[in-house]
């Protein structure tokens, strides 16, 4: 796609996911930095807006929903780019309405399905990120080394009982099967040298507070007691972080806290590991014929056995943490 002429208005997509939005935060920089007298606006589910409103670098964030019942309000913006970084059903419509250059990228399907029904690796060995700037760069505009961003309200704070140290455990994930499973966390914890801070939302509350029942050694309970802003503080404040894939692994991959990956069904080269963070590592159980078994997760193991997350070495996961 040759280089068209200066942008105004330029339209960024993304519906979901949490993890996936804060994937956007180089496209987002790195237009702006190219363009500083344009607007950038972003289009995403009402309910991950919030996610974006404190991005110094978006004037305005569309809701799918708002846009659904009043088209020509988006329309009447003018947009001279669209800059799709879903493509799905829902982005081809909006491109369909709106008359403007789109720039869109190969979200490789076919490659991840091989990998997931066959076991056959033709994965470009890229990340995300890395995919949707080759796009990009048909258009002039190349990655600036500065990684992911997070922006966070005014006026986020921690808890008043924070510990002045500890280890952030992030508990969720969309899939059950991308869940770190409460036995191996009870095999991890007691060898971490700092206490735990257990992260999540409402849903791993319960989870939380068994955990808090079950050790033996200092532990905090935040899952389902505040908000997402400060769990990401907490992420950020944290001496390290244990987590499965997930959204709050990219947060601590914005802020390259040293990060423990447990990965579950999911592998790295689906493209969505921690991106430009040197201070991660990825845990594996290698050499499982049916991992991986989905490119998002599952409700719960198909085989029964989930042994991708109950095999894990907790022994080098919490050396690993332990050096931090």
């Amino acid at each position: 796609m040759p280089r068209v002429k200066t942008p105004h208005k330029i339209l960024v997509i993304r519906f979901s996911s949490i993890g996936d939005i804060v994937l956007t935060t180089p496209v987002v920089r790195c237009l702006k930095q190219n363009f500083p007298e344009a607007e950038i606006h972003f289009l995403t589910k009402e309910s991950f807006g919030f996610l974006v409103q404190a991005n110094p670098h978006i004037t305005k964030v569309w809701h799918w929903e708002d846009v659904q019942k009043d088209w020509d309000s988006i329309k009447a913006a003018s947009f001279d780019w669209v800059v799709d970084l879903h493509k799905n059903l829902r982005s081809a419509t909006v491109k369909n309405r709106i008359v403007a250059k789109t720039i869109s990228f190969n979200k490789v399907n076919w490659q991840k399905w091989l990998l997931v029904n066959f076991k056959v690796d033709l994965l470009p060995k890229k990340h995300l990120v890395d995919r949707y700037f080759k796009e990009l760069k048909k258009v002039g505009i190349s990655y600036d080394g500065g990684g992911l961003d997070f922006f966070f309200p005014a006026d986020t704070q921690l808890p008043v009982m924070a510990p002045q140290k500890f280890v952030a455990v992030v508990l969720g994930a969309a899939h059950a099967t991308k869940q770190i499973p409460e036995e191996k966390l009870l095999e991890i914890i007691p060898k971490l040298k700092h206490p735990v801070v257990f992260l999540g939302g409402k849903d791993e509350r319960e989870k939380a507070q068994q955990l808090v029942k079950k050790c033996a050694v200092p532990v905090f309970n935040w899952a389902g007691e505040i908000s997402f802003f400060q769990s990401a503080l907490a992420i950020k404040t944290a001496e390290a972080v244990i987590t499965s894939d997930t959204g709050l692994m990219h947060v601590a991959a914005a802020f390259k806290k040293r990060t423990a990956v447990l990965w579950g069904n999911t592998v790295p080269q689906l493209g969505m590991f921690p991106f430009e963070n040197p201070n991660h590592k990825n845990f594996e159980v290698k050499n499982l014929s049916c991992r991986p078994c989905s490119k998002i997760g599952k409700k719960k193991c198909p085989k029964g056995h989930f042994k991708c997350m109950l095999d894990q070495q907790s022994g080098s996961i919490a050396r690993f943490v332990n050096e931090s």
